[in-house]
């Protein structure tokens, strides 16, 4: 299906309206997996014409989302990859293990941006980051595009040399990146989980099994009320 080549509109935008020189596009892959870190990605590109066929990552075969992404890394102005652990997953949640993996990419960029422009409608960065949220901006940002393309294919080949070790070996991460799938499910069933699996997740649930190894995340009162902390009201 025909597709609309991502633009520069909206980092003209920000530039007009905030000031911002330097804009990075934001983008994750990893979310919906079940083992796996979450990576986020931040792209600079300045408003140069991007390489042919830049569109959001899922839209491209795996081939030519690898080619893309050599061309990528030559061609942005700077990038930089935020991972968080599973491990943090499950203690943060994925909102705040979102955040800290984009905080991490950020940080990692040589110049710190002026503004963000942050893949969907829900902003997980907040202050003292300047963001504009945009739907589907990996296909209609250059930068979200190229920050698209660049975590999917780095977090592919993360999860390929991690299935590569012995713990890992039958659950197919080279193929699936940790998301589900009919072996992933079948060596779940059978194994039980990974140190790389999401044990706060629900689908613990299914395996009667495994169950008794599902981590229950604590809210964080409920945390402060366990250590005898306060909790931050004024009364």
């Amino acid at each position: 299906m025909p597709y609309e080549p991502p633009t520069h509109t909206v980092e003209r935008s920000l530039r007009a309206t905030t000031g911002a020189k330097i804009i990075a596009g934001v983008d994750e892959v990893g979310r919906g997996a079940w083992a796996g870190p979450v990576t986020v990605c931040a792209a600079v590109t300045g408003l140069r014409r991007p390489p042919a066929g830049l569109t959001d990552s899922k839209l491209l075969t795996p081939k030519r989302r690898t080619e893309l992404a050599g061309e990528l890394e030559g061609w942005v102005t700077s990038h930089a990859l935020g991972h968080a652990s599973p491990a943090e997953i499950d203690t943060l949640g994925m909102t705040a293990a979102l955040r800290l993996a984009a905080v991490r990419a950020l940080d990692a960029l040589p110049v710190r941006p002026d503004a963000v422009i942050l893949d969907g409608k829900h902003d997980y960065l907040g202050l003292p980051w300047r963001v504009r949220t945009v739907i589907k901006g990996d296909q209609s940002c250059v930068a979200v595009a190229a920050a698209s393309v660049i975590a999917k294919v780095r977090r592919d080949a993360m999860m390929t040399e991690l299935g590569l070790e012995p713990v890992c070996e039958s659950f197919g991460f080279a193929e699936n990146a940790g998301y589900p799938s009919p072996v992933h499910k079948a060596a779940l069933a059978e194994l039980g989980p990974t140190p790389y699996h999401r044990v706060s997740w629900a689908f613990l649930d299914a395996l009667p099994q495994w169950r008794h190894l599902k981590k229950v995340r604590i809210s964080p009162e409920a945390a402060a009320l366990e250590s005898g902390g306060q909790l931050g009201f004024d009364f």
